[in-house]
C-alpha cells in the first residue's frame, strides 16, 4: 500500500494567542486526503503552561516526530523552515483611544526627529552658505533675506520622501514595499535567525 505523502510548509515565526498550539498554527498543510489534512492540522504541538508571554524555538524534528506518533504511515516530506519559533502572546483588544495616543505620540516623535536630523545635515555641510554663493555668483549682490531656493530646496525635500516611500497617493499603483518596510522585515529576520542559533548553541531548542 502506497504510503500517505504530507506536505508541510513551517513558518520562520507564528504568534498564538492560546495556550494549545495546533499544527495548523505554525505551518501550511498540505495532502490528497482532505480528511487526513485537517485531522493533522489540529494535532496538538505544544502547550504553554504560564499565562506570560513567551518565544520558544522548536526544530521542524519535533513536528515529523509528532506525525510519525500519531500516524507511523506517513510519509513528511518539510518544504518549510528546520527550526521555527512560535510566540505566546495573549493580546486583549486594545482601547481605541490608547491607540490613537500611540498613533500620535509615534508621529510627533517621527516628525520632529526628522525634522532635527535634516537641520543638523542641511548645518554640516552648510547648505546656506552655498545658497548665500550661488544666489551672489547669479544676482550680484549680497542675499539678505530668504531667497526662492531656500523655498523651493524645503518643498522638493516634502516632495522627495513623499515619492520615495511611494505610500501617500490614492493613485498608488505599485504594491512594492516601502524602504521602512524592508528594514522592518530585515530587523525580524535577523532577530529571529539569532534566537534559533542562541536556542540551539543553548541546547533549549525544543525537538
Amino acid at each position: 500500500m502506497k504510503p500517505d505523502i504530507i506536505y508541510l510548509k513551517l513558518e520562520q515565526n507564528s504568534q498564538v494567542s492560546h495556550k494549545k498550539v495546533l499544527l495548523e498554527d505554525v505551518a501550511e498543510i498540505f495532502t490528497a486526503d482532505n480528511t487526513l489534512q485537517k485531522e493533522v492540522g489540529k494535532l496538538v504541538l505544544y502547550t504553554f503552561q504560564q499565562e506570560k508571554e513567551q518565544k520558544l524555538v522548536f526544530s521542524a524534528m519535533k513536528v515529523i516526530a509528532l506525525l510519525q506518533k500519531q500516524r507511523p504511515e506517513l510519509q513528511v516530506v518539510n518544504i518549510g523552515e528546520t527550526d521555527f519559533i512560535v510566540e505566546f502572546k495573549d493580546t486583549p483588544k486594545p482601547s481605541k483611544l490608547i491607540e490613537v495616543c500611540k498613533a500620535v505620540l509615534v508621529s510627533l516623535i517621527i516628525f520632529f526627529g526628522a525634522g532635527f536630523t535634516i537641520m543638523t545635515f542641511n548645518t554640516d555641510v552648510s547648505v546656506g552658505d552655498v545658497f548665500s554663493l550661488f544666489y551672489k555668483l547669479v544676482m550680484g549682490t549680497e542675499q539678505t533675506k530668504g531667497s526662492i531656493m531656500e523655498i523651493t530646496y524645503c518643498i522638493g525635500i516634502a516632495i522627495g520622501i513623499l515619492g520615495f516611500y511611494n505610500h501617500f497617493s490614492a493613485r498608488n499603483e505599485r504594491d512594492d514595499p516601502t524602504p521602512l518596510h524592508l528594514e522592518m522585515r530585515n530587523y525580524e529576520q535577523e532577530m529571529n535567525n539569532a534566537m534559533i542559533k542562541n536556542a540551539s548553541r543553548e541546547g533549549k531548542e525544543i525537538s
